[in-house]
Order: C-alpha cells, then structure tokens, then sequence
C-alpha cells in the first residue's frame, strides 16, 4: 500500500465479504465501495487493491522443478459426471505417499487453489484438486463468472464430486491408500462435510468452514483441525455450537482461532491476507497431516 494512502477499515473488508459470498451484487458492491474514496484512495484503485492478484502471488509456479503436476479426470457418479483435478506430487518423491483432497472456495479450481494443491504436493504428499465446475465447462478465468457458475450446481452433488475424488485418490497407484482433506470457504464446509460422510477419512482440515448440523456430528471419525480468522463473524458464528457438539460427542479436534485475521486470511493473492497468520496455519495443517496419514 503507497504510504500516502490511510489504512483501509474493517468495513471495506466486510463489504468485499458480502461481495465474495454473493450477498450483495456487483454493482452494489461497486456503489458502495465508492463511499471509501477519500483519503488517497480513487473507486479503481480501491478496486483493484482488493480483488485477487492470482498470477502474481504463486509460490508453486505451474512449471517448478520440484513439482510433478498434471490434469486428471475421474468419474462422480453421483455428483457432476466427470470431474476434472490437478493431481500434484513432489518430483523426487518415492510413491506411495499418503493423499490430500485441496477443496477450492466458491469459484472453482481458481490459480490459488492449483497453487495450493502444488504447495501440498512439495510437502511430500500426493495432493488432488478438484474442480466442482467441471460440469458447466471448469473455471471460467475470473472469479466473478466462478460464482456465477458455481450458484447454478447444487452443493450437495458437489460434496459428492469431492467425496468421489477422494475414493480416486485413495485408490490411485501412487497413494498409500491414506487421505485427508483441506478446504476453504465451501471448501472448508465441504471438508467438515466429508469428515461427516466418510468413516475412513484420514484427517480434515477446514479453513474458516461452514459448520454441519449438529445432529451429523456423531458420524464423524476423523480427527479435525479447524482454522478461523477472528473478525470472520460470518462464519465463526456457528463454531460454539459445533465445538459444544464436538465436545459432547467426545470427537478429537483442535481449533486454532487467529487474532486479528479475517476470513480469507490463508489466500495471499487478495489484502485480506495475513503472512504471518497463514504461515502458521499451513504449518500447523502440515504436521497435523504427517502426524495422522504418514
């Protein structure tokens, strides 16, 4: 940020939530927004400071080295059909290795999540990720049109998508037969999801993740650990209930609650991003996967 500019409030945050979860529509995001154009800050600077810099943020580039990564495609049959995935693992790893289900957020298989995926994949494990918009011709480029895409599937036919993928991975050569899942945003709803449908998950991961009913939680076998951003009020409004329920079920978790960080707060190609935050919760999800799948 120039130093001319004042710090942006927490409102704008907030708004470009609303903007991201499709409370509220462009252009009223837009005519919003344009309230907070004092100080330094014009409507397109504003703009273009708190949408996603995809290309330029990558910490696993597409052609790394160390990185073994291709397009695969499995069959849902429950779900969308056929669905395609990045499949990634590190290039000098000996197989088999245990596996990582990467779930993106509302708006398909975007750069950052692949990004993700590959990250997962130099951390020594076989990682795939899905893309849920397969059915309707796969991630359009940009996130607006990502959104748009993905309201029109049902969500439950996608958590079968990723449940299908995990079964692929479970059963795919190079994996160990051991997988777990990490997710974000939908993504994190949908791991909490498939730790409630699949007995033989191997752990989950939910980064600020929708909550299930509290009457699913007797189904779930898999260790969790659960990530949230403190100013996430959105989301974090229904973790009491989930950890009273996890609690009373005697279910083994671990949550991580971060001072000051918003939702969002893993994805470093948007302002929300907190470097120190996220550097710790990727670590922490790490070890809580070698500790349970390896």
């Amino acid at each position: 940020m120039k130093k001319n500019k004042p710090e942006l409030s927490q409102e704008v945050f907030d708004l470009y939530d609303q903007y991201a979860h499709n409370k509220i529509d462009r252009r009223i995001f837009v005519e919003r927004l344009s309230l907070y154009a004092v100080g330094g800050w014009t409507l397109p600077s504003l703009l273009d400071y708190l949408l996603p810099k995809y290309h330029e943020k990558q910490q696993v580039r597409q052609d790394d080295p160390r990185i073994n990564s291709s397009y695969i495609e499995y069959e849902s049959k429950k779900g969308g059909g056929t669905i395609k995935g990045l499949l990634a693992r590190h290039a000098d790893a000996k197989v088999p290795l245990p596996g990582i289900v990467v779930v993106h957020e509302n708006r398909g298989l975007n750069p950052h999540i692949e990004d993700v995926c590959r990250r997962a994949g130099l951390a020594g494990f076989i990682a795939l990720a899905p893309d849920a918009l397969t059915p309707l011709g796969g991630y359009p480029g940009t996130d607006d049109e990502g959104r748009t895409m993905q309201r029109k599937r049902d969500r439950q036919e996608m958590l079968e998508d990723f449940i299908a993928a995990f079964k692929y991975l479970k059963e795919h050569p190079d994996c160990t037969g051991k997988v777990g899942v990490v997710g974000f945003c939908f993504g994190g709803w949908i791991s909490n999801m498939m730790a409630v449908r699949l007995p033989d998950l191997g752990a989950a991961v939910p980064f600020y993740g929708g909550q299930p009913a509290t009457e699913d939680v007797p189904s779930i076998q898999a260790p969790l650990m659960l990530q949230y951003g403190e100013l996430d009020t959105r989301v974090n409004k229904g973790w009491p209930d989930y950890e009273a329920a996890l609690k009373k079920h005697n279910k083994e978790y671990i949550v991580h609650m971060y001072d000051d960080a918003n939702h969002g707060f893993h994805n470093d190609t948007t302002p929300r991003y907190d470097e120190a935050m996220a550097k710790l919760a990727w670590q922490r999800t790490i070890n809580f996967f070698n500790k349970h799948l390896k």
